[in-house]
């Protein structure tokens, strides 16, 4: 299980969207980005999450920072989860949870008892030269997107 911090190289990746295309950290060089990592498409807190990025894309556009969010739903479900929530960013499926694994966000969760694996919502900033600037781990969704945006403002951006 990797274990980043700020300032390692972020793990390489392409993965397939539901908008038909795939994107890889490659194609995103030369620009800093947001890799968002979320247990589940279509469930409430990962709805709430992708409904207030969604919200500020404009304000990330004016500064030229893409936000892509990472879950390990097929794409076909990722498609109808965007479709029903007007969601226009890139929604990546890591079905075979090498991305996930790569970021160390596959974690053993627990509810009601049971273990299970399962993504721990997590947040990277991401430099142009790929270089993650800032991590938010165990992401509580409420104030997280302002967070994000205050933090990138703080940083020079």
């Amino acid at each position: 299980m990797a274990n980043l911090n700020e300032g390692d190289a972020a793990p390489s990746f392409e993965m397939q969207t539901q908008l038909g295309k795939p994107i890889s950290s490659a194609e995103l060089k030369g620009r800093k980005y947001i890799l968002y990592f979320y247990p589940k498409a279509d469930t409430s807190g990962c709805t709430k999450e992708a409904c207030a990025f969604e919200e500020n894309l404009s304000t990330l556009a004016k500064i030229n920072i893409p936000v892509i969010g990472v879950s390990r739903d097929p794409v076909t479900k990722l498609k109808a989860f965007a479709d029903k929530y007007n969601l226009t960013f890139p929604l990546a499926s890591d079905e075979e949870g090498s991305v996930t694994y790569a970021y160390g966000v596959w974690v053993e969760k627990s509810m009601y008892g049971r273990k299970y694996m399962g993504i721990e919502r997590a947040t990277f900033l991401i430099d142009e030269q790929g270089t993650i600037l800032k991590i938010w781990p165990k992401v509580k969704i409420t104030g997280h997107v302002e967070d994000v945006l205050k933090t990138i403002k703080q940083l020079g951006q």
